[in-house]
């Protein structure tokens, strides 16, 4: 792996850039490996799930996906 990257930053991500570049005295190269380091520490390094994905049985096989079962959803 290569020890250098580079990026296209969006406007407001290279303001974001550098205000923090400004605040905490980092070079763009810090921010990105502490922007790295907290980001596996939020999720612990796992996927996200979808929160109740296969939790719950209805009975009902086609629930989602029949009209006879959806209608007036969301009304």
């Amino acid at each position: 792996m290569r020890n250098a990257i580079q990026a296209r930053l969006d406007p407001e991500s290279r303001k974001r850039l550098k205000r923090l570049m400004r605040v905490t005295g980092w070079s763009a190269s810090d921010a990105v490996r502490e922007g790295l380091r907290l980001l596996s520490t939020v999720r612990g390094g796992k996927k996200q799930k979808i929160a109740g994905l296969g939790k719950f049985a209805s009975g009902i096989a086609d629930l989602g996906s029949s009209k006879k079962h959806l209608k007036g959803f969301g009304k």
